[in-house]
């Protein structure tokens, strides 16, 4: 039973919201047992193992995704408790059909958390071919590194002789001259 409250305690609430609703669905088929009845239960165990052994961190590959699995299996349910509608109580059809909705919005609400792990990768724009690379010549260890060469365009400012040096796009206040 500790067993069972730590697995419970590893569930994301998705999925534990889905094992309520799995575990109530189990109970709701007492009373006159059929093959129907059968076959829901196995609904119910089936998602409670899924839930089991993704909380105990087992890797293995679902099409289209536990969230889906699981709506699924709470769509089966439904129609197999619509098909044996009038032959059970109305409460008890009630209760599982309540139980089957929760396993339905519980995997739909999965499914949005956690997308499937089977869609394909999205495609990526091709890359512009690459242009090859021409290697230094070998040098001495005992050079020293060399700094990389400036882009074409770039012409360093010199100023014109006796111009001061300036920074920014600031213009130089200019002083009156005596010319008058």
């Amino acid at each position: 039973m500790a067993e069972l409250a730590r697995t419970f305690r590893l569930l994301g609430s998705e999925q534990k919201v889905a094992a309520v609703g799995a575990l109530l669905l189990a109970v709701s088929t007492f009373g006159p047992f059929s093959f129907v009845e059968l076959a829901e239960i196995l609904v119910a165990l089936g998602v409670l193992a899924l839930l089991r052994a993704r909380a105990l961190g087992k890797q293995f590959h679902l099409p289209f995704g536990d969230g889906t699995v699981i709506a699924a299996a709470g769509i089966w349910a439904g129609a197999l408790i619509l098909v044996r509608l009038f032959d059970r109580p109305l409460g008890q059809n009630l209760l599982a059909l309540v139980c089957a909705a929760i396993l339905v919005l519980a995997g739909a609400r999965e499914r949005a958390k956690r997308p499937p792990d089977d869609l394909p990768p999205q495609p990526r724009a091709p890359r512009p071919p690459a242009t090859p690379r021409r290697r230094a010549p070998a040098t001495d260890a005992g050079e020293a590194p060399t700094e990389p060469l400036p882009p074409p365009e770039f012409k360093p400012y010199e100023p014109e002789p006796g111009q001061q040096l300036r920074l920014g796009g600031e213009e130089p206040e200019r002083q009156p001259t005596g010319d008058a």
